[in-house]
Formats: C-alpha cells, structure tokens, sequence
C-alpha cells in the first residue's frame, strides 16, 4: 500500500478484537449523486432494516461492541456515537439517508448495509503516514463550528486516527475533519472499514469487496485495491 496506516498497541488494548480493512483507489470520478449512488442508499437501508428487523441499531451485537469501545476510552456512545450507528439511525428515520457525492454514497451505502464504520480519505491531501493513536490532548483538528472555521483538540486519551498534520477523524470514527474529506474534485482515495469481534475478517471482507464493486461501477477504468484486513 502507498500510505502507511498503523495501529498503537495503547488502542489495541482497549480493542484486543478491532481490525481494520483498507481499500486504496486511483483514477477515481468523483461528482454529484445521482440516480445509481441514491440506489445503492436506498437498497442499503432496505438490507438494514432486514437485518434487524424491528430491533434499534444499537442492540446489534457489533454495534454493542463499538458502544463498549468507545466507553473504554471515555467517549459517551449514547451521545457520540461510532459513524455506523448514526447513519443507521438516519437510514432508519423518515428523513433517510443524505446524498452527499457518488463516493461518499458508495461507503455510506456499504457501512449501513453491512453495519460496519467506513470513511474515506483523499490521499491527495493525508501528510504522511495514517495513525490510530490515543491522543495527547494537544493535536490539532480544523472543522467548522457555527459556520466559522476553528481549531479543536481531542480530549487526552480520546481515540483518533490523525497524519503528520494533525487529527483527520475524532473519537475513532465519530467525525472526520475538513482536510482530508472526500470532495467532487477528489481522483485518488483511501476508504477505511473498521470492524470489531463478532464482525469477523471474513464479513470485512465481503464488505470491501462489495464496495470495490461499487467503486468500479461508479469509475470505469479506476484501479482498486482491497487490501486483507489487520
């Protein structure tokens, strides 16, 4: 893989079942959602609704498991929740699912189908090697806070993955940041699926896989690699 991505020991230990999925892609054609990423949604949350049929998002065991992860840190998962239970959520709610752009529809679509956190980065904007660490309190995090763009730093000890420059996603999964989003201009990309015992590497797998589907329908001719989960 291009970008290097690495996991402490301090997070693994408070996660001893988490593995992560990569899937790098070049030559991408991102735009505006359209008929074919607003079919991937909608069918996503037909599959989640079948899944678990009446029960809340939460009550699913690997959304339990995240739930349990993020106490272990000192997030508060009814209030924050891990991104997976909060598109579940919304796919589950009149309102539906939003359509943001062809990519960011691709892997909202796989994490509510397959209740698993994904996100994606531009790689044309990630400085350096991608980490998942346990914060010092004083990295920096550029987002945008009442329509003025700030500065926030994570609480000590709170869960981020980040790069040479700074935070690029806050409480593991919970919000990513402004910098390294996946924008209508972006052509390269790396989208992360996170997972978290029970999800086996096997159903990982099969997510990735699906999403590289996606991916290639989406942008013929762009090259897609899935890499073994770790």
């Amino acid at each position: 893989m291009t970008l290097t991505l690495t996991v402490s020991d301090e997070v693994r230990t408070i996660a001893p079942g988490f593995a992560h999925l990569a899937v790098e892609a070049h030559g991408l054609r991102n735009g505006p959602s359209d008929a074919r990423s607003s079919a991937l949604l909608d069918d996503a949350a037909r599959r989640l609704a079948d899944r678990l049929d009446g029960r809340a998002p939460h009550e699913d065991p690997h959304m339990a498991a995240w739930r349990a992860a993020y106490t272990a840190f000192g997030a508060k998962p009814s209030r924050t929740r891990n991104s997976a239970e909060a598109l579940a959520r919304r796919a589950l709610a009149d309102g539906g699912l939003p359509r943001i752009n062809l990519l960011v529809d691709a892997y909202n679509a796989i994490s509510v189908a397959h209740l698993v956190p994904v996100g994606g980065e531009d790689t044309d904007h990630i400085k350096g090697g991608m980490r998942l660490i346990r914060a010092a309190g004083d990295e920096p995090f550029p987002t945008v806070a009442g329509g003025e763009e700030t500065v926030e730093h994570p609480e000590p000890g709170e869960v981020v993955w980040c790069d040479d420059e700074g935070v690029t996603c806050r409480r593991w999964n919970w919000r990513q940041g402004g910098r390294t989003r996946l924008t209508e201009e972006s052509v390269s990309a790396l989208f992360l699926l996170e997972g978290l015992a029970p999800m086996t590497h096997g159903e990982l797998d099969a997510a990735g896989a699906e999403l590289a589907g996606h991916l290639r329908r989406l942008s013929p001719g762009a090259r897609i690699t899935v890499h073994a989960p770790r």
